[in-house]
């Protein structure tokens, strides 16, 4: 039955969930050393700590997001909330605005409030130079969204999903490159990037503050097949992970 032509090597994934469906900083944290138990499946480059990427996908907090709307100069409201985690071109500052200004254009076309922007705290430390060469600048933006009673979150997520196809055309119809959404959600964030798995936690200290909890937490470890490694192609991907390319299946 085994013949050698059939293996072949594929990233690290996994889940890790809360059985009473209660969410809780123990779920992250066991994700994040799931996450470090998988490094092995991912290539190093050169450097030593530029990785194949890394990533997280969980619950959004919004206790930690109540806190930092505050921090914006705004008061949080019942409103349903959505935060966007933004990947931005860094050595552009032009673009940057550009992108900024498209992304709040389209929020606000939809009906929605922006809260402000939200710079992601990052240790670059601990990535290599290769990473640190193509890092962008990583923002968060948030949302608030319609009253409870007047949309349920469902409608609002798929809301979301619309405005940021509609973000994504118009940054392609300017001719920026650098741009790319993470997440947009009402519902869970994205934390991800060229980074070995072990420093998921130290890149973004975000995710060891107790508030971050969720029920589930989706952990990937990229291992490189016939694309580069890119911070875009970390996974996860918005609501999936996957542990293999399409166009290597026999």
């Amino acid at each position: 039955m085994y013949r050698p032509e059939f293996e072949s090597d594929a990233c690290g994934v996994g889940l890790v969930a809360a059985t009473d469906g209660r969410a809780s900083h123990r779920v992250v944290s066991a994700a994040i050393d799931a996450l470090k138990a998988v490094w092995h499946r991912g290539a190093v480059d050169a450097d030593g700590m530029t990785g194949d990427g890394a990533g997280i996908h969980i619950d959004l907090p919004f206790a930690f997001f109540d806190e930092a709307i505050q921090a914006s100069g705004h008061k949080p409201t019942e409103r349903l909330l959505g935060v966007g985690m933004v990947f931005l071109p860094r050595t552009d500052l032009s673009a940057q605005e550009t992108c900024r200004t498209i992304v709040e254009s389209e929020m606000i076309d939809a009906g929605y409030t922006i809260y402000g922007w939200r710079q992601v705290p990052v240790d670059v430390s601990v990535i290599g130079r290769k990473a640190q060469e193509t890092r962008p600048e990583i923002e968060q933006i948030m949302v608030a969204g319609p009253m409870p009673h007047e949309q349920d979150r469902a409608e609002f997520e798929k809301d979301l999903y619309l405005v940021r196809r509609r973000i994504e055309k118009k940054v392609i119809e300017a001719q920026i490159q650098g741009f790319y959404i993470c997440s947009l959600s009402c519902r869970s964030i994205i934390y991800k990037g060229l980074f070995l798995a072990e420093s998921l936690s130290l890149f973004y200290p975000d995710l060891t503050d107790a508030r971050f909890e969720s029920r589930f937490a989706i952990y990937h470890q990229r291992y490189s097949t016939n694309t580069f490694p890119q911070w875009w192609l970390a996974q996860p991907f918005r609501c999936l992970a996957h542990n293999g390319e399409i166009n290597t299946i026999r």
